[in-house]
Protein backbone atom coordinates (compact mmCIF):
# COMPACT_ATOMS: atom_id res chain seq x y z
CA UNK A 1 0.00 0.00 0.00
CA UNK A 2 1.32 3.46 -0.88
CA UNK A 3 2.12 5.77 1.99
CA UNK A 4 1.60 9.49 2.14
CA UNK A 5 2.29 12.52 4.29
CA UNK A 6 -0.20 15.22 5.22
CA UNK A 7 0.11 18.98 5.01
CA UNK A 8 -1.44 21.81 6.98
CA UNK A 9 -3.29 24.54 5.11
CA UNK A 10 -2.29 27.85 6.71
CA UNK A 11 -4.12 30.08 4.27
CA UNK A 12 -6.93 32.41 5.37
CA UNK A 13 -10.07 30.29 5.04
CA UNK A 14 -13.20 32.00 3.78
CA UNK A 15 -16.63 30.60 3.04
CA UNK A 16 -19.40 32.05 0.90
CA UNK A 17 -23.08 31.12 0.98
CA UNK A 18 -24.45 32.30 -2.37
CA UNK A 19 -28.09 32.37 -3.39
CA UNK A 20 -29.30 29.58 -5.65
CA UNK A 21 -30.45 32.28 -8.07
CA UNK A 22 -27.21 34.30 -8.03
CA UNK A 23 -25.22 34.16 -11.29
CA UNK A 24 -22.72 36.90 -10.46
CA UNK A 25 -21.10 36.73 -7.03
CA UNK A 26 -18.83 33.74 -7.61
CA UNK A 27 -17.31 35.23 -10.77
CA UNK A 28 -16.82 38.54 -8.96
CA UNK A 29 -15.14 36.86 -6.00
CA UNK A 30 -12.73 35.03 -8.33
CA UNK A 31 -11.65 38.43 -9.61
CA UNK A 32 -11.44 40.11 -6.22
CA UNK A 33 -9.88 37.48 -3.96
CA UNK A 34 -6.09 37.06 -3.69
CA UNK A 35 -4.75 33.76 -4.97
CA UNK A 36 -3.41 32.74 -1.57
CA UNK A 37 -6.86 32.75 0.07
CA UNK A 38 -8.95 29.60 0.39
CA UNK A 39 -12.58 30.19 -0.66
CA UNK A 40 -15.27 27.51 -0.44
CA UNK A 41 -18.82 28.13 -1.71
CA UNK A 42 -22.19 26.72 -0.72
CA UNK A 43 -25.66 27.65 -2.03
CA UNK A 44 -28.90 28.45 -0.24
CA UNK A 45 -32.35 27.99 -1.84
CA UNK A 46 -33.78 31.34 -2.95
CA UNK A 47 -36.88 32.55 -4.72
CA UNK A 48 -37.26 33.30 -8.41
CA UNK A 49 -38.64 36.72 -7.46
CA UNK A 50 -37.21 39.13 -4.89
CA UNK A 51 -39.92 40.01 -2.38
CA UNK A 52 -39.88 40.58 1.35
CA UNK A 53 -41.55 37.19 1.82
CA UNK A 54 -39.12 35.27 -0.41
CA UNK A 55 -36.18 36.93 1.32
CA UNK A 56 -37.51 36.06 4.77
CA UNK A 57 -37.98 32.42 3.75
CA UNK A 58 -34.23 32.02 3.29
CA UNK A 59 -33.74 32.20 7.06
CA UNK A 60 -34.97 28.63 7.55
CA UNK A 61 -32.45 27.25 5.01
CA UNK A 62 -29.30 29.07 6.12
CA UNK A 63 -28.07 26.56 8.69
CA UNK A 64 -28.55 23.73 6.22
CA UNK A 65 -26.63 25.58 3.54
CA UNK A 66 -23.79 26.24 5.99
CA UNK A 67 -23.78 22.57 6.99
CA UNK A 68 -22.96 21.61 3.39
CA UNK A 69 -19.41 22.88 3.77
CA UNK A 70 -16.84 20.10 4.40
CA UNK A 71 -17.23 18.55 7.83
CA UNK A 72 -14.49 19.63 10.21
CA UNK A 73 -13.36 22.58 8.10
CA UNK A 74 -12.68 25.61 10.31
CA UNK A 75 -13.34 28.94 8.62
CA UNK A 76 -11.96 32.31 9.57
CA UNK A 77 -15.05 34.00 8.11
CA UNK A 78 -18.18 32.89 6.27
CA UNK A 79 -20.16 35.39 4.21
CA UNK A 80 -23.85 35.29 3.30
CA UNK A 81 -24.19 36.75 -0.17
CA UNK A 82 -27.46 38.67 -0.15
CA UNK A 83 -27.89 42.38 0.56
CA UNK A 84 -31.67 42.54 0.56
CA UNK A 85 -31.91 39.24 2.44
CA UNK A 86 -29.71 40.62 5.20
CA UNK A 87 -31.85 43.74 5.48
CA UNK A 88 -34.96 41.60 5.85
CA UNK A 89 -33.65 38.79 8.09
CA UNK A 90 -31.15 40.77 10.17
CA UNK A 91 -27.37 40.47 10.45
CA UNK A 92 -27.38 38.94 13.94
CA UNK A 93 -29.96 36.31 12.99
CA UNK A 94 -27.95 35.38 9.89
CA UNK A 95 -24.77 35.02 11.96
CA UNK A 96 -26.52 32.71 14.41
CA UNK A 97 -27.86 30.46 11.64
CA UNK A 98 -24.56 30.29 9.77
CA UNK A 99 -22.59 29.46 12.91
CA UNK A 100 -25.15 26.76 13.74
CA UNK A 101 -24.19 24.98 10.51
CA UNK A 102 -20.52 25.79 9.97
CA UNK A 103 -17.45 26.17 12.17
CA UNK A 104 -16.43 29.80 11.69
CA UNK A 105 -14.96 32.51 13.89
CA UNK A 106 -16.97 35.26 12.21
CA UNK A 107 -19.85 35.86 9.81
CA UNK A 108 -20.40 38.75 7.43
CA UNK A 109 -22.91 39.85 4.78
CA UNK A 110 -23.17 42.86 2.45
CA UNK A 111 -25.02 45.14 4.87
CA UNK A 112 -22.49 44.86 7.70
CA UNK A 113 -19.74 45.03 5.09
CA UNK A 114 -21.19 48.23 3.64
CA UNK A 115 -21.49 49.80 7.08
CA UNK A 116 -17.85 48.92 7.79
CA UNK A 117 -16.79 50.33 4.41
CA UNK A 118 -18.67 53.57 5.05
CA UNK A 119 -16.94 53.84 8.41
CA UNK A 120 -13.54 53.27 6.79
CA UNK A 121 -14.28 55.96 4.21
CA UNK A 122 -16.01 58.38 6.66
CA UNK A 123 -19.24 58.19 4.63
CA UNK A 124 -22.61 59.06 6.17
CA UNK A 125 -24.48 60.18 3.03
CA UNK A 126 -24.77 57.56 0.33
CA UNK A 127 -26.33 57.45 -3.13
CA UNK A 128 -28.04 54.09 -3.61
CA UNK A 129 -28.77 52.39 -6.92
CA UNK A 130 -31.04 49.40 -6.43
CA UNK A 131 -32.44 46.77 -8.77
CA UNK A 132 -35.24 45.95 -6.31
CA UNK A 133 -38.95 46.59 -6.11
CA UNK A 134 -39.96 49.46 -3.82
CA UNK A 135 -40.71 47.45 -0.66
CA UNK A 136 -37.33 45.70 -0.76
CA UNK A 137 -35.43 48.94 -1.43
CA UNK A 138 -37.29 50.72 1.35
CA UNK A 139 -36.34 48.03 3.85
CA UNK A 140 -32.63 48.31 2.98
CA UNK A 141 -32.70 52.10 3.23
CA UNK A 142 -34.38 51.91 6.64
CA UNK A 143 -31.73 49.51 7.95
CA UNK A 144 -28.92 51.78 6.72
CA UNK A 145 -30.60 54.86 8.18
CA UNK A 146 -30.82 53.14 11.58
CA UNK A 147 -27.03 52.72 11.40
CA UNK A 148 -26.46 56.41 10.65
CA UNK A 149 -26.10 56.11 6.88
CA UNK A 150 -28.55 58.29 4.99
CA UNK A 151 -29.53 57.56 1.38
CA UNK A 152 -30.94 60.88 0.18
CA UNK A 153 -30.09 60.07 -3.44
CA UNK A 154 -31.81 56.95 -4.72
CA UNK A 155 -32.79 55.22 -7.96
CA UNK A 156 -34.01 51.75 -8.85
CA UNK A 157 -34.62 49.49 -11.83
CA UNK A 158 -37.70 48.11 -9.97
CA UNK A 159 -36.91 44.60 -11.16
CA UNK A 160 -38.43 41.79 -9.14
CA UNK A 161 -36.99 38.82 -11.03
CA UNK A 162 -33.54 37.55 -9.95
CA UNK A 163 -32.55 36.22 -13.36
CA UNK A 164 -33.38 39.55 -14.97
CA UNK A 165 -31.22 41.42 -12.46
CA UNK A 166 -28.16 39.48 -13.59
CA UNK A 167 -28.86 40.50 -17.19
CA UNK A 168 -28.86 44.27 -16.58
CA UNK A 169 -25.91 45.45 -18.65
CA UNK A 170 -23.02 47.71 -17.72
CA UNK A 171 -24.26 50.58 -19.86
CA UNK A 172 -27.61 50.62 -18.09
CA UNK A 173 -25.96 50.57 -14.66
CA UNK A 174 -23.59 53.40 -15.58
CA UNK A 175 -26.31 55.54 -17.16
CA UNK A 176 -28.67 55.07 -14.21
CA UNK A 177 -25.90 55.97 -11.75
CA UNK A 178 -24.89 59.11 -13.62
CA UNK A 179 -28.52 60.22 -13.98
CA UNK A 180 -29.11 59.60 -10.28
CA UNK A 181 -26.08 61.67 -9.35
CA UNK A 182 -27.18 64.88 -11.04
CA UNK A 183 -26.98 67.56 -8.30
CA UNK A 184 -26.51 64.89 -5.62
CA UNK A 185 -24.99 65.84 -2.27
CA UNK A 186 -23.43 62.55 -1.14
CA UNK A 187 -20.01 61.18 -0.27
CA UNK A 188 -20.16 57.81 -2.08
CA UNK A 189 -22.30 55.61 -4.30
CA UNK A 190 -23.53 52.10 -3.52
CA UNK A 191 -24.61 49.70 -6.27
CA UNK A 192 -26.74 47.21 -4.39
CA UNK A 193 -27.32 43.47 -5.01
CA UNK A 194 -24.83 40.61 -5.30
CA UNK A 195 -26.48 39.52 -8.56
CA UNK A 196 -25.94 42.89 -10.26
CA UNK A 197 -22.90 42.87 -12.58
CA UNK A 198 -21.06 45.93 -11.31
CA UNK A 199 -17.29 45.28 -11.26
CA UNK A 200 -16.59 46.61 -14.74
CA UNK A 201 -18.36 49.92 -14.10
CA UNK A 202 -16.96 50.81 -10.68
CA UNK A 203 -13.59 52.29 -11.75
CA UNK A 204 -15.01 54.32 -14.68
CA UNK A 205 -17.79 55.68 -12.47
CA UNK A 206 -15.29 56.65 -9.77
CA UNK A 207 -13.23 58.52 -12.36
CA UNK A 208 -16.35 60.26 -13.70
CA UNK A 209 -17.93 61.14 -10.34
CA UNK A 210 -14.82 61.77 -8.26
CA UNK A 211 -16.14 59.88 -5.21
CA UNK A 212 -15.95 56.23 -4.06
CA UNK A 213 -18.26 53.77 -5.81
CA UNK A 214 -19.03 50.61 -3.87
CA UNK A 215 -21.00 47.47 -4.68
CA UNK A 216 -22.39 44.55 -2.68
CA UNK A 217 -19.78 42.09 -3.90
CA UNK A 218 -16.91 44.54 -3.55
CA UNK A 219 -17.67 45.44 0.06
CA UNK A 220 -18.41 41.83 1.04
CA UNK A 221 -15.15 40.52 -0.42
CA UNK A 222 -13.25 43.34 1.31
CA UNK A 223 -14.95 42.72 4.66
CA UNK A 224 -14.30 38.97 4.56
CA UNK A 225 -10.62 39.61 3.90
CA UNK A 226 -10.39 42.22 6.66
CA UNK A 227 -12.12 39.97 9.18
CA UNK A 228 -9.84 37.15 8.08
CA UNK A 229 -6.79 39.18 9.04
CA UNK A 230 -5.72 40.41 5.59
CA UNK A 231 -4.81 44.10 5.58
CA UNK A 232 -6.86 45.74 2.82
CA UNK A 233 -7.48 49.34 3.88
CA UNK A 234 -10.53 50.15 1.75
CA UNK A 235 -12.68 48.22 -0.76
CA UNK A 236 -11.16 50.21 -3.63
CA UNK A 237 -7.81 48.55 -2.93
CA UNK A 238 -9.22 45.28 -4.34
CA UNK A 239 -9.87 46.74 -7.78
Amino acid sequence: MATYSTTQDNRTKLGLIALQADRTIEDDFRRLMPRDVSLLVSRVPSGVDVTLDSLAQMETALSGAAALFPVGHMFDVVGYGCTSGTAQIGADVIADHVQAGAATRMVSEPVSALIAACDALSVTRLALLSPYVASVSDRLRAVLDAKGIQTPTFASFHEGNEAAVAQIDAGSISAATIDMMADADVQAVFLSCTNLRTLDVIAPLQDHLGIPVLSSNLVLAWHLLRQGGIDVETPRDLL
